[in-house]
């Protein structure tokens, strides 16, 4: 008969492997802000995310079977198709290129939304999971808080803003939330990094064919491409991609869809304060007081999950 020490080991390894993942969605993925404005100086930007997630794909896929996984079926293909495409190529290749003609605050407050969407086609779904009363207050408490960290100015920039391009980013939330709760309920293979690569793999596609058709391969000039643009890609292809997305999949396959969208609200928060200790950007009590407004707003959803757990 096990000890209960033996028998809690388990559950604590899970445990910490959660909280490990959420430190590299939450910081790791904030961090990401600063290696795409770096990327894109010199790199297209679809042909920077899809290669980026190119070459991510292949690297787990081919570590997944030297591992020992096996071939994945045609289901699971298809089913990392479908995610792949909603969460990277109408997710971020959406969000690059909307970025192009809304300011950038108001980008990132209607991507912000995500966790709401989430929480939406979740329960939606066949046999979907109603939010509770905690959860929904959580989720307005964090729009409240990026309301407070983007401030009105930033929002409407020096023009007007873009409706279309407005309407993209509503857009590519919903896909990102779609995509997210497909890939937690869909066939996927048992290893998760094999899933995430099979992911990477074809969403990749779809963005590289968006930027051939974009005319961006014309535009490319690999002589032209700076060092820190190499190494904003770089960065994201290890630390972006192997990293941060391979523990995103995990947490959608461990905790609810609510909690796992939760870096929607703390990547912001980590973006603005790297900004500050990088590129000197002044952090200021308004900065200060929407960090604890969207943190309390992350808490009370963990802690509603938790409970309900």
């Amino acid at each position: 008969m096990k000890s209960p020490e033996a028998s809690a080991r388990p559950h604590q390894h899970s445990r910490s492997r959660v909280i490990a993942a959420f430190v590299a969605v939450y910081i790791v993925w904030g961090s990401t802000y600063l290696a795409i404005r770096y990327a894109v100086e010199t790199i297209p930007p679809f042909l920077m995310v899809g290669t980026r997630f190119l070459v991510s794909g292949v690297m787990l896929y081919a570590w997944s079977r030297w591992r020992g996984a096996g071939r994945p079926t045609r289901t699971q293909w298809r089913d990392a198709f479908v995610t792949g495409v909603l969460l990277l190529c109408c997710g971020n290749g959406a969000v690059a290129w909307a970025e192009q003609r809304v300011p950038s605050g108001l980008a990132a407050l209607l991507v912000a939304i995500v966790p709401l969407w989430m929480v939406v086609v979740d329960w939606l779904r066949p046999r979907g999971v109603r939010p509770t009363v905690s959860i929904v207050a959580g989720i307005i408490v964090g729009l409240v808080g990026l309301i407070v960290l983007i401030g009105p100015r930033t929002l409407v920039g020096d023009g007007g803003v873009d409706r279309l391009a407005s309407v993209v980013l509503v857009i590519a939330s919903l896909a990102w939330a779609a995509g997210s709760v497909y890939n937690r309920y869909g066939s996927r293979p048992d290893s998760a990094l094999m899933s995430t690569g099979l992911q990477m793999i074809t969403g990749s596609v779809g963005l590289l064919l968006v930027g051939v058709a974009t005319g961006e391969l014309g535009a490319l000039d690999l002589a032209q491409v700076s060092f820190a643009s190499w190494m904003g890609w770089l960065y994201l292809v290890t630390f972006g991609s192997l990293v941060g997305f391979t523990a995103y999949v995990y947490l959608l396959r461990t905790v609810s869809p609510a909690k796992a969208s939760t870096y929607a609200y703390v990547n912001p928060v980590v973006a603005v304060f790297l900004g500050w200790a990088i590129a000197g950007e002044p952090v200021t009590m308004r900065t200060l007081a929407a960090a604890a407004i969207i943190l309390g707003g992350v808490a009370m959803i963990t802690i509603s999950q938790n409970r309900a757990a």
